[in-house]
């Protein structure tokens, strides 16, 4: 999300004397800069690319980098081959001083990729190991550096490479392709289009089509605007309160309270693959088309993760923060963690597999549990399932693979072992009710994405879940804000580690209640239940209003049953722990409750009526 204040987006090669790095394609980011498209293929991908180039045009403003698949034992003539289909300019990588728009860069037959610190390298291929997953890496490092301003295509190939580069471009707010079933190996986009990533699923000349009418789009940033779309769009205006209302009303998540302009560029991603033009247009399909609610949904929240991602930070987890933490712990005790914003699992497992590798070598029995929360359904369920791709497991060593992982076809399931210490469930950090008695809290990347408000809202739920002298763990490019009266940061200012102050009261709410009370009036004085950043007075007792929202929104949540394990009330937010299950509908809270703590509440249940007794039980 930084931008710098470049005149100008250059990509330039300079010559390394060194045998190791032959180039380096080095990325400044500018509210000048064009679009990138980048498009990989292999088998068959040759016949693909050229139908492209003759149906697109050759002044689109975008510029263009192809990779293919080749032998490193044979000299490449794909520009000469390429020059032929466009009146574009073709060149190897190895030959060009800056990246400019209306070219065509061909990626070298005999070179390998990396990223380091955002830059793309050419390195040399290594000897007898030709690389498979070129591709991933190219889009991969395009999607961090470019961010929304890139476009992925995947053309006919054998095997998987491109997928989890397309994932990284989708989830960095780009645009992605698939070629169609007219391509002549269809592994490749047949993958990423299984994975869901693909936003197109086009024969070549028709993807020519939708990338000549895209340059014309006026919310597509092309070279020479000066400012962004999202930039020109008032936070204000009536078209974009109406759009977030819509979502609102069927997601119950106020993305008000997220940074404006991110969510402002996805919902321009979402106009551009509907050809829309205005944000009217788009509240009106929204309105119409459920669907579509539940795709922009899914597009505001970004799910962007890896196992160890950041790897210092996990190194010191290892080595100083968890071991500290666990040997606070008497035997028999549990050691809790939460992981807010948990996307798809993989940095839940990642936390859980160091804890699970300390505690061999800690005679003590200590308990161990993982909740891990996000807003997203659909990623909550691809975490539970814990099932991975092998370049989705590209950070996990082969050591830790072996132990932790199961071989499932062509993809590694997550062991029972690692599987069992993990509780998952959908929450909204910034309204349902926080966890507490916790030892380490992980939310890393979410904040950024929040206004001020929010952080410090989010900020105090985390110190009210801590116990005393618990870790918070925030993204490197995050902090604690003013909150440093709850909060010690750790001595390593590279790694965001955040220590719970003592004495600071366990349920100090002074912090949310600002919050809780502006929820509480928008909620009650809005008549369609649209989210409102702005505090209105209500015609009731204030005080009043406000007791109720904290008994209904904070109060433990509970449930009265009969004999019959019927439930009978609610109190305060179940929603954690109950669910509506598929079929005949049932009040039995032994068919609501989460499946991974339905064994302990019916023995719970059970001795209760049994003995008259209060039953504690703590999952």
């Amino acid at each position: 999300m930084k931008t710098s204040h470049s005149s100008k987006k250059k990509v330039t090669v300079r010559v390394k004397k060194t045998s190791k790095v032959s180039r380096v394609l080095k990325t400044k980011k500018s509210p000048e800069s064009f679009t990138v498209v980048a498009i990989g293929a292999s088998a068959g991908g040759l016949e693909a690319i050229k139908q492209l180039l003759e149906h697109l045009s050759p002044d689109t403003g975008m510029a263009y980098i192809y990779m293919q698949h080749l032998s490193p034992d044979h000299k490449s003539i794909l520009p000469e081959l390429l020059s032929k289909s466009t009146k574009m300019k073709v060149q190897d990588v190895d030959n060009m001083d800056k990246m400019e728009p209306n070219n065509l860069y061909v990626m070298p037959y005999n070179k390998g990729i990396k990223v380091t610190n955002g830059h793309i390298k050419l390195v040399p291929r290594p000897e007898n190991q030709p690389s498979q997953k070129t591709i991933d890496v190219l889009f991969t490092s395009l999607a961090e550096t470019h961010k929304e301003n890139v476009i992925g295509i995947v053309l006919s190939g054998s095997a998987n490479d491109g997928t989890q580069g397309l994932r990284e471009i989708k989830e960095a707010g780009g645009m992605t392709f698939a070629q169609d079933h007219s391509a002549k190996f269809r592994s490749m986009p047949d993958s990423a289009i299984a994975e869901g990533v693909v936003d197109f699923i086009l024969s070549p000349g028709e993807i020519s089509k939708k990338l000549n009418w895209m340059s014309k789009h006026p919310l597509l940033k092309r070279k020479g605007i000066k400012s962004t779309p999202e930039n020109e769009i008032e936070n204000n205006n009536p078209d974009l309160k109406s759009i977030l209302q819509h979502v609102y009303k069927k997601k119950h998540v106020d993305f008000n309270v997220y940074k404006m302009n991110t969510i402002k560029r996805r919902m321009l991603r979402r106009m551009i693959i509907h050809k829309i033009g205005t944000l009217k247009e788009y509240s009106k399909l929204l309105d119409a088309n459920n669907d579509e609610v539940e795709q922009l949904y899914q597009d505001l929240l970004i799910n962007v993760t890896d196992f160890f991602r950041d790897p210092e930070a996990f190194i010191s987890l290892k080595k100083s923060v968890l071991p500290r933490l666990l040997k606070k712990k008497a035997p028999g005790e549990t050691f809790r963690v939460w992981v807010a914003a948990c996307a798809t699992g993989e940095e839940v497992y990642s936390i859980a597999m160091l804890l699970l590798e300390l505690l061999d070598n800690k005679p003590s029995n200590i308990h161990l549990q993982i909740f891990a929360t996000d807003l997203s359904a659909q990623a909550i369920n691809e975490a539970r399932n814990g099932n991975f791709s092998t370049q989705q497991l590209k950070n996990v060593s082969p050591k830790r693979l072996q132990r932790f992982f199961t071989r499932s076809k062509e993809n590694y399931r997550i062991s029972k072992k690692l599987r069992d210490v993990c509780i998952f469930a959908q929450h909204n950090l910034l309204s349902d009710p926080p966890f507490s008695r916790m030892d380490f809290v992980s939310c890393r990347n979410l904040l950024i994405y929040l206004d001020t408000a929010a952080q410090q809202t989010a900020i105090a739920t985390f110190h009210y879940a801590l116990n005393e002298n618990g870790c918070l763990m925030l993204g490197k490019s995050e902090t604690i804000g003013n909150s440093l009266q709850l909060f010690t940061p750790d001595a390593d200012k590279k790694i965001k580690l955040f220590y719970r102050k003592k004495n600071t009261g366990k349920n100090n709410f002074s912090e949310i209640t600002p919050w809780i009370l502006q929820k509480s009036v928008s909620l009650k004085s809005n008549s369609e239940n649209a989210p409102s950043k702005k505090l209105t007075s209500l015609n009731g007792n204030l005080g009043s209003a406000f007791d109720n929202y904290l008994l209904k929104q904070y109060v433990p949540a509970s449930v009265v049953i009969n004999h019959d394990l019927e439930i009978l009330q609610f109190r305060g937010a179940t929603s954690l722990f109950l669910q509506n299950s598929s079929g005949k509908a049932s009040l039995n809270i032994l068919k609501m409750v989460h499946p991974q703590i339905t064994f302990e509440l019916r023995n719970a249940i059970h001795h209760a009526i049994k003995t008259k007794q209060t039953v504690q039980s703590r999952y």
